[in-house]
């Protein structure tokens, strides 16, 4: 954990000689892309040795895939290699070496770069093989249209900014930034023509930088202080059980689960002010004409903590995850989408029995959330008291689910996460099968209009997506998903 942040605050002032010396306007692509790499894998060698050879390996061979199998079924074996690769180093990392150690570990930057490689394999397939009318907009503006070479591959796959805690970013947003037209791009398609008053300079990070730095050190002091004295532990020790009341039992498992979200704040945040520092990220301006650095940023800590639904919460944590996921599979998958995407993001998280529990679990929780909000939610949104009341119910409801569901996730083995769960009778799994064996799950057209008035709206303003996300919580699932999407589609005569 150490060698991690020590290589990540590395990282932090190589983003800034990069950003400074090696600019898009100073040097070439090739330069900035074998510097980037370079960087990446000593980073990688620096924090876990030898075992770092298994970034390269991993996307070395999927490369070659790629180039032999060719664009038509590429994606299919790609997608089993890179998992598979990276199950099989899981195995190994967690029962062969070091079972119930939960620190950084060489199998975490595998995981980033399984994203990179199914996604981009996906993105190749899109845009080479399969004709446009057969693709979503989203695809559409992801599709790459023509083979990275090595060099570009590996960057993407291994570079200093995002080798070690990431976060995911597609293909199309980083190669335009190693060539230095996202700039360029963006104010052109944001305001529609060439827009000189930002033509003149670039748009400085260092605000939203000190910023996010400020956020990892708060993270940070949380986590060694307060989260230490909050053992998610402690939620099943038999004295604790058997001496406190229920509501002490549930503010507890509620606070000692929020105290260990802060180690997932500082990570993803420092990552994300990395990919500031070197200036990846940049998003546009918003109506006042203020920079915006949230291109790839991974988690929303407000919407997080005052979620008021189950996907409110999950689509404002990991984002560039539940991006990948809905990617890769839940646009893609044939039958039950929502089961297989938890199952791919189970075997993606690892091997521990608690993963795939909580994950389970999260299936019935999104299920009978999606029921209750779609046969109830519409009585109370009229009035504004009434709306409130029901938003703060909901809140405290989701929180709580939220702090049950992810309990195995925490204590990784199986007969912890029973006994917690044992404790609670299992209520919250029984009352989520009697809301789906009484309230009907309804799949009326009303999702596939709103999805299409939200695809239409794609090139809108961003604060107006803000300003939905502000509103309600069923908006928040569409609107995170589909940020990306706009996000990308500014570049719609970007040909890769």
């Amino acid at each position: 954990q150490v060698n991690f942040v020590v290589c990540q605050l590395f990282a932090l002032l190589a983003a800034i000689w990069f950003r400074t010396y090696l600019h898009s306007s100073k040097t070439s692509s090739f330069v900035r892309h074998v510097v980037a790499t370079l960087l990446g894998l000593y980073l990688a060698l620096f924090c876990f040795g030898w075992y770092a050879l298994h970034f390269v390996v991993q996307s070395g061979i999927s490369y070659y895939i790629m180039i032999i199998i060719g664009v038509e079924n590429m994606h299919k074996y790609c997608f089993v290699f890179a998992l598979g690769y990276l199950t099989m180093c899981q195995i190994t990392r967690v029962y062969i070496f070091d079972y119930g150690q939960y620190s950084a570990d060489f199998s975490g930057p595998m995981m980033i770069i399984t994203q990179k490689i199914t996604s981009l394999a996906y993105e190749i397939h899109d845009g080479m093989f399969r004709k446009e009318e057969e693709l979503t907009p989203s695809q559409r503006c992801l599709a790459v249209r023509r083979m990275p070479s090595l060099l570009e591959y590996l960057s993407y796959n291994c570079n200093f900014m995002g080798i070690l805690a990431g976060p995911l970013c597609s293909y199309k947003d980083y190669i335009t930034f190693i060539e230095g037209r996202s700039y360029q791009l963006t104010q052109s398609d944001a305001n529609g023509k060439e827009d000189v008053k930002y033509e003149q300079t670039d748009p400085s990070p260092n605000i939203a930088v000190t910023q996010k730095l400020l956020i990892c050190g708060l993270s940070l002091l949380f986590h060694m202080t307060v989260t230490k004295t909050l053992p998610v532990e402690y939620n099943i020790d038999d004295n604790f059980r058997a001496t406190v009341s229920l509501p002490v039992r549930i503010i507890y498992l509620y606070v000692s689960l929020m105290a260990a979200r802060p180690k997932y704040y500082f990570a993803w945040t420092l990552a994300d002010a990395i990919n500031n520092a070197a200036g990846f990220g940049f998003r546009g301006y918003d109506k006042n004409g203020a920079s915006r650095w949230d291109l790839i940023s991974n988690l929303r800590i407000q919407h997080i903590e005052f979620s008021t639904s189950f996907k409110m919460f999950l689509d404002n944590w990991n984002i560039q995850t539940a991006l990948w996921l809905k990617r890769v599979c839940y646009e893609r998958a044939s039958f039950s989408p929502t089961i297989q995407t938890f199952i791919l993001s189970a075997i993606w998280h690892g091997v521990y029995p608690g993963y795939y529990l909580t994950f389970l679990t999260g299936v019935l929780m999104t299920l009978a959330a999606r029921a209750m909000r779609n046969n109830i939610r519409h009585y109370f949104v009229e009035s504004p008291p009434v709306k409130l009341c029901y938003d703060v119910i909901t809140w405290i409801a989701t929180q709580v689910a939220i702090s049950y569901t992810v309990v195995p996730f925490v204590l990784l083995s199986v007969k912890p996460s029973f006994m917690f769960y044992s404790s609670w009778y299992g209520c919250l799994h029984i009352a989520c099968i009697l809301v789906l064996l009484i309230l009907p799950l309804k799949r009326t057209q009303k999702g596939s209009i709103e999805q299409e008035s939200i695809k239409s709206s794609w090139p809108k303003k961003l604060e107006e997506e803000e300003n939905v996300l502000g509103q309600n919580s069923y908006s928040t699932t569409n609107n995170s998903f589909n940020q990306k999407r706009e996000i990308t589609c500014r570049y719609p005569a970007l040909k890769q």
